[in-house]
């Protein structure tokens, strides 16, 4: 049955079939063709997956994004970070890699990050005479720290699978969040002044920089008031998602006053649709999970892995090279639900804990957002740049380097996550 999946599926995806129907294909085809699996079942396990309280909180974290970054709320952090940094080398591109980290504590999606981010950064970018290329691979890269920075919707579907504490996994993933970031920053800064990239020179006047930290406040305050409410347990992390859309409405609405009923029905829409299709995804991927574990897929591959338990670094290893390699082809939100399954067992065998483990997964599959062929983050940011894919991962090399460090720290030093 597991090879009829994996073909299936396979033939599919090199077909351009969106991830979610060459899962349901795969799925329904192992159905059909054994006598062991009753249709019925298996829909009951597709259904049974997305009734789940936790899950509720992505479309409140993603219309949060929309109603933030929307707006002049957006343009407003933007302005106060271009003249905070703007001035240094590389300053531009490291405007990009914190204006990320900071709509990381709003959103909780690459995605979402790459497209608001990147359309409102890389025109200013080009107009400063920065090298388009460079500008999208920055924000390509930079974008995936907001699944790192809590909230994060796969540690929302890796919990889920897992049967792990949400709130456990957002606190572990600020710090290697912001190790990301900092590297970022300082290869920003390494490229930018050995190449001489053009920057802002003008002196930074603090009555005008203190105006624009005050009017962009309430989109630096809502990321330290969700990581206060996880960390002390004030709400859990499905609360935290309807406190942070009220928030976003009423501070859009009363303070910025740009929240119409255009904006907000686009805004509802826009969450609604990506909702759908992070769902339908979590309902072929469950389908696709229970026939794996009932033809005792994880269990053979723990048995594989037998040979190798007397060293955990190799085993560790072989599971990071694993989930590079499917991050690489396979949408984000179908990798975790995928790959989660068939790891668990085996980290629990080599006594690694799932926090852990749940981190190192997210850290992996984000370089899989911008790594070829199919790297979302990359073709959102190359398609605004105007820029081939390629000229864009001819950049990238000094992001790789510094996103493999941070994984190495996340797989081998466990002290690297905050408990």
């Amino acid at each position: 049955m597991t090879g009829l999946i994996l073909l299936v599926f396979g033939v599919c995806a090199v077909a351009a079939m969106p991830i979610a129907h060459a899962l349901l294909a795969a799925a329904m085809a192992a159905a059909a063709t054994s006598d062991r699996v009753p249709l019925d079942l298996l829909v009951q396990q597709m259904v049974a997956q997305v009734q789940s309280f936790p899950l509720i909180a992505i479309p409140f974290f993603m219309l949060t994004g929309t109603l933030m970054m929307g707006g002049k709320l957006g343009e407003a952090l933007i302005g106060v970070l271009s003249s905070l940094i703007g001035r240094f080398h590389g300053g531009p591109g490291q405007v990009g890699v914190l204006s990320s980290t900071i709509f990381g504590g709003v959103s909780g999606s690459a995605v979402a990050d790459a497209s608001a981010i990147g359309s409102l950064l890389i025109p200013w970018q080009k107009r400063l005479g920065y090298p388009p290329a460079f500008s999208a691979a920055t924000l390509a890269a930079a974008a995936t720290i907001d699944i790192l920075i809590p909230p994060s919707i796969p540690m929302i579907l890796f919990a889920l699978s897992s049967n792990t504490s949400v709130a456990s996994l957002f606190v572990a993933g600020l710090l290697p969040g912001f190790l990301m970031c900092a590297g970022f920053m300082v290869a920003c800064w390494w490229v930018g002044k050995r190449r001489n990239f053009p920057r802002d020179t003008r002196k930074l006047e603090w009555s005008v920089f203190s105006q624009q930290l005050l009017y962009a406040s309430p989109a630096l305050v809502l990321p330290v008031l969700i990581i206060v409410f996880l960390r002390f347990g004030i709400a859990t992390p499905t609360e935290v998602a309807v406190l942070s859309t009220l928030y976003a409405g009423v501070v859009s609405a009363a303070v910025y006053r740009d929240l119409g009923l255009k904006r907000l029905h686009h805004a509802i829409v826009e969450a609604g649709l990506a909702t759908g299709v992070v769902l339908l995804v979590i309902m072929a991927s469950a389908a696709i999970g229970w026939l794996l574990t009932f033809d005792r897929m994880p269990d053979g591959v723990v048995g594989w892995a037998q040979q190798w338990m007397d060293n955990p670094w190799v085993i560790i290893l072989l599971m990071n090279l694993l989930m590079l390699v499917c991050g690489m082809f396979i949408d984000l939100p179908a990798a975790v639900l995928l790959l989660t399954p068939v790891f668990v067992p085996l980290a629990n065998a080599i006594g690694m804990d799932l926090v852990q483990l749940g981190i190192m997964m997210t850290v992996n599959l984000a370089i899989g957002l911008y790594t070829p062929p199919v790297g979302t983050t990359l073709f959102i940011t190359s398609a605004v740049a105007k820029v081939k894919v390629g000229q864009t991962v001819k950049e990238l090399g000094p992001f790789y380097l510094v996103a493999f460090g941070v994984l190495a720290l996340v797989s081998y030093v466990p002290a690297a996550i905050f408990r």
